[in-house]
């Protein structure tokens, strides 16, 4: 189920054990690659195969999912089938769906050109996405930003463990409007836009330009009708989507990724006129689907960098701040390891963070490398990209199985995966073995059983370890256990980069 990420828990984590940075890092690409990257890349992408909602297509290679969700929208006469379950329940939020679409897209955007065959899968999978968001946002100022389960209340969505196709509870609506502002959900979803535009721009023209021209009505709506989309419905995503962060992180990510997609003097305007206020120089490291600072300060940065805008290079520096917090062994480091080397930022759901940190390192490094640049993080320790490649492929190699427990954390690789993941469809029968209805409630006794899955949900990537790198592989754990689209979203690039440089694409 969708679970509260909140970054005030931070407090309560215990200091991880800082490791030297080498130990961590490793010192680049010497010897044979730990992984199969491609065979990773192939089963990442293969996930949200899984996680889709609404009317299957005859492609479909996850085939023990069926039709589901097809009366979404309904109950408010509104087309809202379609779009993925954002995790292992049945729900879909809005607003980490849209961040998940933008960081597939991005993955996409930065690294589609190495991914070869599997190109077309991963647009593929962009799209089921964004033709979800068209759909949310058809309405002039108005987006519909969550089609749930007895909606978000957590006693009765905790109420039925049932499959997908199962559904008969009533499938509420909910929508953010002029009355009822949400610019972060608005502009995150604007970002999904106009990043997956840049998916298509070559290969669908007609299809880019309607996403774009969709995104800069959605973006528009966002800044005009400001506000947090928890304020007027708290009591329905929250503490599950809550957006803790405030609304400002998603103007500035929405703004740069318009920049980027447009190259229109309006965007970089409003980012000039309003990077500051909107946090640009924030000193926050967490970058996932409620705080987008960093992600923004990264993708900005490469318009300085590349794109030699030189009115953006202060953003170069912001970038620099967010990147040598995660180096270890740096004056400004404030990133904490587990003993096995993992990145650790929360104990729920921690394997977000790694996913999304790898994939900023490897995608700063490129702009870096491309612009002959390196970074200075303080003391005059000088950081080159080969170090923050190095930095990422560790943290990929530990999710695939270099760790401690010797366990892959992505369902369907390698000899070793969890196989009891917090996941309704893949925990109980499939139609096919099944074609009976599951009641409500019958599910349970799935969800508490101690054999794996029946159904594999392959390239799902879990939670993850705790701190002491220990994964218990409970079904009935979600912090651990659980699957989420934006957690293989930002992996898709970062295995595509290190598949192609290890010559396996």
């Amino acid at each position: 189920m969708a679970r509260l990420r909140c970054v005030l828990v931070l407090a309560l984590l215990l200091v991880a054990t800082q490791l030297p940075g080498d130990a961590i890092a490793g010192r680049g690409h010497h010897g044979p690659a730990a992984h199969d990257y491609r065979d990773a890349l192939t089963k990442s992408i293969l996930f949200f195969e899984g996680q889709r909602s609404g009317k299957l297509p005859p492609s479909q290679r996850q085939s023990w999912r069926r039709d589901s969700g097809l009366s979404d929208g309904a109950s408010a006469k509104v087309d809202l089938v379609g779009g993925y379950h954002d995790a292992g329940d049945n729900v879909k939020f809005g607003f980490p769906m849209a961040f998940s679409m933008t960081m597939l897209a991005w993955s996409v955007v930065e690294f589609g050109g190495l991914m070869k065959g599997e190109l077309q899968h991963a647009r593929e999978a962009v799209r089921w996405g964004a033709d979800y968001l068209l759909k949310a946002t058809a309405h002039p100022d108005t987006i519909y930003v969550q089609a749930s389960l007895l909606v978000g209340d957590a006693t009765k969505d905790h109420a039925c463990w049932e499959r997908p196709e199962d559904m008969d509870t009533p499938r509420t609506v909910f929508k953010v409007d002029s009355s009822t502002p949400g610019s972060d959900v608005a502009a995150e979803t604007a970002a999904a836009l106009a990043a997956s535009s840049l998916v298509f721009r070559k290969s669908d023209p007609a299809y880019a330009s309607r996403l774009l021209t969709r995104a800069k009505r959605v973006f528009a709506f966002a800044d005009r009708h400001r506000g947090s989309y928890s304020t007027g419905l708290a009591a329905d995503v929250c503490p599950y989507y809550c957006s803790y962060s405030g609304y400002q992180d998603e103007l500035l990510w929405g703004a740069a990724w318009l920049h980027r997609a447009t190259k229109s003097p309006t965007y970089l305007s409003y980012i000039q006129l309003n990077g500051q206020v909107l946090g640009a120089d924030e000193s926050d490291n967490t970058f996932g689907w409620d705080n987008k600072h960093a992600g923004a300060r990264i993708l900005i940065a490469k318009s300085f960098l590349v794109q030699r805008v030189a009115s953006l290079h202060e953003y170069k520096g912001h970038a620099d701040t967010f990147i040598c917090s995660m180096v270890p062994g740096t004056p400004t480091d404030q990133t904490q390891y587990t003993r096995g080397g993992l990145l650790f930022k929360l104990s729920d759901s921690n394997m977000q963070y790694v996913t999304s940190s790898a994939f900023l390192l490897l995608t700063y490094a490129k702009y870096l490398a491309f612009a002959k640049e390196t970074v200075t993080c303080g003391g005059g320790a000088v950081v080159t990209p080969q170090r923050l490649r190095a930095i990422a492929r560790r943290q990929v190699d530990y999710l695939l199985g270099s760790n401690p427990m010797g366990t892959s954390y992505m369902v369907g690789y390698g000899p070793r995966y969890p196989r009891r993941i917090h996941h309704r469809a893949s925990s109980l029968p499939s139609v096919a073995a099944h074609p009976g209805r599951i009641g409500c409630s019958q599910g349970f006794t799935a969800l508490y059983a101690g054999g794996a899955n029946p159904n594999v949900l392959v390239g799902a990537v879990v939670g993850g370890p705790d701190l002491q790198d220990k994964f218990p592989d409970q079904r009935n754990d979600h912090e651990h256990s659980e699957p989420a689209t934006y957690i293989n979203a930002p992996l898709v690039g970062a295995l595509a980069y290190l598949a192609h440089s290890y010559g396996q694409l």
